[in-house]
């Protein structure tokens, strides 16, 4: 698939790199139309400002991301990152500070790493910005969210983070992109800048690899 930090030809075409037309808010590409704020948007605006993703969480998108999540294939981070801040470029050039989402205690230990603090730091490397890789923490263990409605994904993550306090000066005032592998409903995003804006945050936006293209879509 990957041919020294390439995709190959058929890869290429498979992937479905998100672009014009999409919701200027939460980044969801649309079928067709001009760039707009997509209904869900208009009706429950998120709590974070602006989000954007490299490409679509479909066939070829999990063939990228997974790997990188599940398989130890942590060099992917480095491929992904120049993707993402291609994608993220009038993010990354009003952040502050590159803010990952994080695992809980317990992930953290049976996987051995946070594929989004690889991701964080290999976009910190890229754009040099600075990342703050532990400003975040998981307060309690969640569900597995893949089989929840938006709603119950919501309650499930309701206040599941918080901002380590040895942090809060660094974050006061600054304007913080939150970087993740995958957006889904968008729940885990919102609960991490409700968390961040409680502690004094000025804007949160939001970068990941992949999103599914329908807001509330599972994965």
């Amino acid at each position: 698939m990957l041919r020294q930090g390439m995709l190959c030809a058929d890869c290429f075409r498979d992937t479905g790199f998100i672009a014009a037309p999409l919701c200027l808010r939460c980044g969801v590409p649309f079928g067709s139309g001009p760039n707009r704020v997509c209904g869900a948007c208009r009706a429950n605006p998120p709590e974070y400002d602006t989000a954007r993703a490299a490409f679509r969480y479909d066939a070829a998108g999990r063939r990228l991301v997974l790997p990188l999540k599940y398989a130890d294939r942590t060099e992917l981070a480095t491929f992904l990152a120049p993707r993402m801040a291609r994608a993220g470029a009038a993010l990354l050039d009003r952040a502050d500070l590159l803010v990952p989402v994080p695992l809980h205690r317990w992930r953290l230990f049976r996987r051995r790493y946070n594929q989004a603090a690889l991701l964080a730091t290999a976009l910190a490397q890229w754009s040099h910005r600075p990342a703050l890789l532990d400003a975040l923490r998981r307060t309690r263990a969640t569900q597995p969210l893949g089989d929840l409605s938006p709603a119950a994904r919501r309650a499930a993550l309701a206040d599941a983070f918080a901002v380590a306090p040895r942090h809060l000066g660094s974050l006061a005032h600054k304007r913080v992109l939150l970087v993740d592998d995958v957006m889904t409903s968008g729940a885990t995003a919102e609960a991490c800048a409700e968390a961040l804006r409680r502690a004094g945050v000025a804007a949160v936006d939001v970068l990941t690899a992949a999103r599914v293209p329908a807001p509330g879509a599972e994965t």
